[in-house]
């Protein structure tokens, strides 16, 4: 797994929300973005890292961050996580996993002795110019809000 680092660009993609609307990573110039990559819409960590994120919205947009989670979950199931959560932000899918190899967060994992590949769970906060400003690997998912805040506030 070779995840891309800071200050390079964002790389080019154009994957469904949850709506089935396409969207480009070319459209996030002129903001701030985060995109979290996540292995499982409605498991118990994910819920908890999006509803920390859900929770903090009003912050986020204080700071001009939109907020982007992708996972390899079809369109349909992160219509239900968005329902069932009262998420206030998008969901991608990338059921190919063709964003997150291009990311780096797509390769081996090891869970209760057996070894797969899946998503990692990385953040990227990507600047107004669309190059990766931070990457985001150390956290727990109930403190991942609070990690991206703490970082933003710092840097302004």
């Amino acid at each position: 797994m070779n995840t891309i680092s800071e200050g390079q660009p964002v790389p080019q993609f154009s994957i469904p929300n949850q709506d089935g609307q396409l969207v480009n990573s070319a459209d996030f110039k002129g903001q701030k973005t985060l995109v979290y990559f996540y292995p499982k819409a409605m498991t118990p960590g994910c819920t908890v890292q999006a509803q920390g994120l859900r929770d903090s919205k009003a912050k986020l947009d204080a700071l001009n961050v939109k907020v982007y989670g992708v996972s390899i979950d079809a369109v349909k199931r992160l219509g239900k996580f968005i329902e069932r959560d009262q998420l206030n932000f998008e969901l991608l899918s990338d059921e190919d996993h063709a964003v997150a190899e291009q990311f780096g967060v797509w390769g081996l994992k090891k869970f209760m002795g057996r070894e797969f590949d899946g998503l990692h769970r990385i953040s990227f906060l990507i600047n107004e110019e669309g190059v990766i400003e931070k990457v985001f690997n150390k956290f727990k998912t109930k403190d991942h809000h609070e990690v991206v805040l703490n970082y933003l506030q710092q840097a302004n």
